[in-house]
């Protein structure tokens, strides 16, 4: 192998590990409050989307996860109580992404499983069962 060969090696090499990604994920209790608590920082960023697309004006993480994908195919399990979401990640999208399983399970029973595409440029958001007076979200964020 020549000199350049190996140089240019390294420098891919160098770049892929650049570009690993931190990805949070949490499991979220929506629901409308008289007075609603503020929001948690993890979820600030996006705080406009989740009440415009939901409705609800309190959130509140019950669950969650923080893993860093190195090559893009690591799993994680985020949980709570009675809810836990398995994420197996399935490698990187040409589009600056990642292909995901989920898997939502109400303590052994499982209730969603989905294959998903996270964005490293916006979250990703999946409404899930309503539970007492609020409703559960799936919420992964690339940070």
């Amino acid at each position: 192998m020549s000199v350049r060969a190996i140089m240019l090696f390294a420098t891919v090499i160098a770049l892929h590990t650049a570009q690993a990604a931190t990805v949070w994920s949490g499991l979220v209790m929506a629901r409308n409050a008289a007075q609603p608590t503020p929001v948690p920082a993890q979820l600030d960023p996006i705080e406009g989307t989740l009440r415009g697309a939901f409705g609800y004006n309190q959130f509140e993480i019950i669950g969650e996860a923080t893993k860093t994908l190195k090559t893009g195919e690591e799993d994680w399990l985020a949980g709570s109580r009675y809810f836990s979401l398995h994420v197996d990640a399935k490698g990187e999208t040409p589009n600056a992404g990642y292909l995901l399983n989920l898997k939502l399970y109400k303590e052994k029973d499982l209730l969603l499983e989905t294959d998903a595409k996270l964005s490293k440029r916006s979250p990703l958001v999946i409404k899930g069962p309503l539970v007492g007076d609020g409703q559960l979200l799936l919420v992964l964020v690339v940070q």
